[in-house]
This record gives structure tokens, sequence and C-alpha cells, in this order.
């Protein structure tokens, strides 16, 4: 390539689809178990509704732009592609960081309403400690913006002293997801 970036974008490729696979596993191995009379209760509702939605990301195609074919494009249709690439890993790892923090604000609803309970089943006394344990969760997800998600990424990611040159904007990204997202009918 003409740039001489294209083992930039390569490694920048390997180190989004890294985090990406291990925000992934962390969804995976997430068990939780709730009584018949939980299984309704919010942050069960949201665990599972997590969990989905990192499944569904792990099972969409991806999400290329169209390419020239010919051999006078041949660098032009290489950056191109590189750059799609770039683009589409950190649009997954976008997604599955803001489903990750969700999970994690709902693992932390479990343990919480799990410490207040001790195992009882909840009663009038339990009523103001499950109202705060709620009203902190509530507070919780309503912070998980796309600007908290980004912000987080950006910053560990100069932290660590990755290549960010090509990173795709949060307004990119945004697209991006809008157009998965309503191509996968939600």
């Amino acid at each position: 390539m003409a740039d001489g970036l294209n083992l930039a974008r390569a490694m920048r490729v390997a180190e989004i689809m890294n985090d990406y696979r291990n925000i992934q596993n962390f969804m995976a191995a997430i068990r939780a178990s709730p009584s018949a009379e939980e299984y309704n209760e919010e942050g069960y509702l949201v665990l599972r509704r997590c969990v989905a939605e990192a499944q569904a990301l792990l099972a969409q195609p991806f999400q290329t732009l169209n390419t020239g074919r010919g051999d006078e494009e041949h660098d032009k249709m290489h950056l191109r592609r590189y750059r799609s690439i770039i683009v589409d890993a950190a649009m997954r790892r976008f997604r599955a960081q803001k489903i990750y923090l969700r999970a994690t604000a709902a693992l932390r609803w479990v343990n919480s309403r799990a410490a207040v309970l001790q195992g009882q089943k909840p009663h009038a006394g339990h009523a103001p400690a499950l109202q705060q344990i709620r009203n902190v969760f509530r507070a919780e997800l309503a912070s998980i913006t796309d600007q908290r998600v980004e912000l987080s990424l950006r910053s560990a990611d100069s932290a660590a002293g990755k290549w960010l040159q090509e990173d795709p904007s949060l307004q990119h990204i945004q697209r991006m997801a809008g157009v998965v997202c309503s191509s996968n009918g939600r």
C-alpha cells in the first residue's frame, strides 16, 4: 500500500477484535438463576436482554462497504477494505461494550438484592433497601450513554498507546449501528 500503514491497520483490527472477543467471553460466562418469583424482576430482565443482544451481535454478518474491482484500483480497494474492517470491528466493540456495561450493572443489582434478601422472600421490611437498589440500578443504566462508552474505549486505547488515526467517530459508529440494528428488525 502506498501509505505504508497497512501493518498499523491490521494491528488495530486485531486489537479491536481482541477487546470484542474478551467482552463476548464475559457475556457467555454470565449465569443467573432467578427463582420463578424473581424471573420478571427488572435486573433479571435487563440481564437476559443483554445476553440475547450479545448473542445477536455475535451472529451478525460482517458489514463491509462496496469496493471497486478494477486492477488499477487495487491499492485503493485495499485501503477501503481495511477502513471498512476497522469501522465494522469498532462498531461491534462499541455495541458489545455498551451491552457489557448494562450487564455488569444488572449483575450488581442481582448481588445487591441477594445481599439484602439473604435467602429470604421479599417482605415489607426489605422494601426500602430494595427500592434503593432499584433506584441505583436505574441511575446506573441511565448513565450508560453512547458518549460514555466511546470515551471509555478511546481513553483506554489512548492510555495503551494504540494507533487511533483511522478509528471511526462516535457519529459514524452510531450510523453504522443504526443501519445494522434496523436491518435486523430492532
